[in-house]
């Protein structure tokens, strides 16, 4: 599974544009726009999910799920929990 913010985080850490991945994943451009305003986990065709996650797999990212462990390790970014009043995700 891979959300939507997972897709768009890993076309900034590569830094290309969706006609780019489009393009590395043998897909069209609406498709990737379809994915990307998905409202968390991307829903779509199963063979055009998989050829985003293979082009992104050999372009260099790790799409690490919830709770999951990187075993490669390397640099990356993953969303923490929400810490209620007053934590960094509080608005103020």
């Amino acid at each position: 599974m891979m959300t939507s913010g997972q897709l768009r985080a890993a076309r900034a850490i590569l830094g290309i544009d969706q006609k780019t991945l489009a393009q590395m994943a043998g897909v069209s451009v609406p498709t990737i726009q379809r994915m990307e305003a998905s409202d968390g986990v991307v829903r779509g065709v199963v063979e055009s999910l998989t050829r985003v996650i293979e082009a992104l797999d050999r372009a260099g990212v790790e799409l690490v799920g919830e709770g999951a462990v990187s075993p490669a390790g390397g640099r990356g970014v993953r969303l923490k929990p929400p810490t209620g009043a007053g934590g960094a995700d509080a608005a103020g």
